[in-house]
């Protein structure tokens, strides 16, 4: 079935917050004495908030301090939150998405403040037909939840995927969804080919540029 519908993840994908989300669950962790390697954390960002305790730190962690860990989280990005940019070729990308047909949803399990700071950061709103945020599922990615979601939003009929970290495309695999990769999440290439992306792009105006061979060149 010929997809109808992109969805584009955000954080990391869109707008270059990954080593700000790393930073800030450092800090909270710090803040139950729990100490974990920088690097560890960023491996996991791209998943939700709840999933990415147990996964850094386990299930104990998560049973005692979850909702504490994650609302210290949410303290410790919200100063962070006004030095995040958006990628280049944002803008450019989502229309010329849209001008070929698709309709056009972003697919974030950020906060709802989150998510309306980074639509203010390239005019999301006109680019786009529909966004979730962690109050649409209860599992966000890997688990693929969030993309049946963005699908439904829309009423569409299948969708092709962008996103930046292999919990992406886990997610997307697990829905059936086609998707490309770019590397501004910080993962290789090779991680996000084995993780299921079908392509892996630099950035995003180098998607641009090859999205006629891509499945998102249109009719």
């Amino acid at each position: 079935m010929a997809a109808d519908t992109a969805i584009f993840d955000v954080d990391g994908t869109l707008v270059d917050t990954n080593y700000h989300h790393a930073l800030a669950w450092f800090r909270a962790f710090r803040r139950y004495d729990v100490t974990l390697p920088v690097w560890r954390l960023h491996r996991a960002i791209g998943m939700g908030g709840d999933q990415l305790v147990a996964a850094v730190a386990g299930e104990r962690l998560e049973e005692e301090h979850g909702d504490g860990l994650r609302a210290a989280w949410a303290e410790e990005f919200q100063p962070l939150l006004k030095e995040v940019q958006p990628f280049e070729g944002v803008r450019e990308l989502l229309t010329d998405v849209r001008e070929r047909g698709f309709t056009v949803v972003l697919a974030s399990s950020g906060k709802p403040d989150h998510v309306d700071a980074y639509l203010d950061l390239f005019g999301g709103r006109e680019l786009c037909d529909a966004w979730t945020t962690s109050e649409d599922v209860e599992q966000t990615k890997p688990a693929p939840d969030l993309l049946v979601v963005a699908l439904e939003k829309v009423g569409g009929r299948s969708a092709v995927v962008v996103g930046d970290s292999v919990w992406d495309f886990e997610a997307a695999g697990r829905a059936g969804y086609p998707g490309y990769a770019i590397r501004t999440g910080g993962f290789s290439v090779e991680e996000l080919e084995e993780s299921g992306a079908k392509e892996v792009f630099d950035s995003l105006p180098e998607l641009r540029e090859q999205l006629d061979r891509t499945d998102l060149a249109g009719t």
